[in-house]
């Protein structure tokens, strides 16, 4: 290996593996602000939450690895410059794109682990995110009164207790309904003065001791009327009763993976393939459908009166509905009124369901481009930043960051508008998803040009004249 793709190498990977690690951090930490509230007070292990994080990382690639290209590329080019170490490569002979012809093999190999990872890793991260993010979502907060407030959390069960001491467990003025509790399966309410609430040595299990209070359970009449029912229900008196409640459903269990294997997010380039195929051929059949259907109801036959009114007695110049009488004439009007809505109603429905799978269609068609999307926008991030560091000629983590951070955003933002369009029906997923793509390439051959030609524009040449 030469020494200039050695120094390459070796002033652009540090920075990348750097960059790249930063920005998938922050990116946590935004899914973890967004998702604090499903999250805390739900007592669940730092093993759910890393995993659900490594999860939301792998998800979170198709951001932080252009935006970690484009920084470490405009980072290493520019501290070279800044350094007269780009000066010196021009100096041997070698032009801009024979030095960045390593780092270029390098952003290849780069994006064709991307795609790999796209069409592989992301759809088995996506469902084990989904998965584990819908079953935490689903978990009821752990067991925590507060004074005055009923509390929900337990299945069949409503708590409240005036006063709460939490470190002793005693509690007063308890209330507790239970939904569905009673020997019959009624309702039953104990209210109690004062008592205490522990947890079982495995956590299962809510123990109340109470003390100096009373029990109020309905009784069902199994067998007799509404009309006639009594409502009995039985008053308890006790001085001390325990109770003893099932906290199994405050567990936390995982909900089932099959629920989201189907999903467009879940699959890989091939099978989304497959599944366009298959939707636009239910759309075709669907069309077809729609228009045997019109060519059947507009076809003269259905028009022929002559199930109403025979033909053969209306003359010929006259036109044979004048001769119906009132009611007769009020049932063709709406035999033919009703024909007509049944028509439109099932030509609006087999639109509604075109339209439908057109846009299941384009869903998966979304996801298709993603996956390309991501491998061609490392290439193409890398070919604006590593000319563009080579014209601003300053390195470390000011200027070169700023210019990365304004460039992707403008990059993100054009492209999730053009997804946006998509998923609207104003353009196809072949444009849609490429937009932010088309209106880049334009501005790496320019930046590619003005590097090449050592031209600085105006707003960095006092940091040109200041070296």
């Amino acid at each position: 290996m030469k020494r200039t793709t050695r120094l390459l190498l070796r002033s652009f990977i540090g920075p990348f593996v750097i960059t790249f690690l930063v920005a998938l951090f922050f990116l946590d930490m935004q899914f973890l602000w967004v998702y604090a509230d499903e999250m805390i007070g739900k007592g669940l292990s730092i093993l759910v939450v890393l995993e659900l994080l490594l999860y939301a990382s792998a998800r979170l690639v198709n951001l932080a690895l252009p935006l970690a290209i484009l920084m470490s590329s405009i980072m290493t080019l520019g501290s070279l410059a800044e350094h007269e170490e780009l000066t010196a490569l021009k100096s041997s002979g070698m032009n801009l794109g024979r030095i960045l012809r390593p780092l270029i093999v390098t952003m290849v190999f780069v994006a064709g682990g991307a795609l790999m990872f796209a069409n592989y890793a992301w759809p088995v991260a996506n469902l084990k995110f989904r998965t584990l993010l819908y079953s935490v979502t689903r978990k009821k907060p752990t067991l925590n009164l507060e004074n005055g407030v009923f509390y929900n959390g337990i299945e069949g069960h409503a708590i409240r207790a005036s006063k709460v001491d939490k470190e002793t467990g005693r509690l007063e003025d308890i209330l507790i309904h239970q939904h569905g509790g009673g020997r019959d399966g009624a309702g039953l309410v104990i209210r109690a003065q004062e008592g205490t609430m522990t947890t079982s040595r495995t956590g299962r299990f809510l123990h109340f001791d109470l003390l100096d209070g009373s029990s109020h359970e309905e009784r069902l009449e199994p067998g007799v009327r509404q009309r006639e029912r009594t409502f009995p229900h039985l008053v308890t008196a006790f001085s001390h009763q325990q109770l003893r409640i099932d906290l199994s459903s405050l567990d936390f269990a995982k909900a089932d993976e099959a629920l989201f294997k189907r999903a467009y997010e879940m699959m890989s380039l091939g099978q989304l393939a497959s599944a366009i195929d298959s939707i636009e051929g239910q759309r075709s059949h669907a069309a077809q459908a729609m228009l045997d259907f019109g060519q059947r109801n507009l076809n003269k036959k259905t028009l022929d009166a002559s199930h109403v009114f025979p033909m053969d007695t209306v003359p010929v110049n006259e036109v044979w509905l004048s001769r119906l009488g009132p009611a007769a004439e009020r049932r063709v009007f709406d035999a033919a009124r009703d024909m007509l809505r049944n028509t439109a109603q099932t030509a609006r429905n087999q639109i509604d369901e075109r339209n439908a799978k057109r846009t299941l269609a384009d869903r998966h068609a979304i996801e298709w481009h993603r996956k390309l999307f991501l491998a061609f926008a490392c290439i193409l991030l890398f070919l604006i930043g590593a000319p563009l560091g080579a014209i601003i000629r300053k390195g470390g983590l000011g200027l070169p960051t700023v210019l990365a951070i304004l460039l992707f955003v403008a990059y993100y933002i054009v492209t999730i508008v053009g997804e946006r369009m998509v998923r609207s029906g104003a353009l196809s997923p072949a444009l849609g998803m490429w937009l932010g793509t088309l209106l880049m390439v334009p501005a790496a051959v320019m930046l590619n040009i003005r590097a090449s030609r050592e031209r600085v524009w105006k707003p960095f040449s006092r940091l040109w004249s200041t070296r």
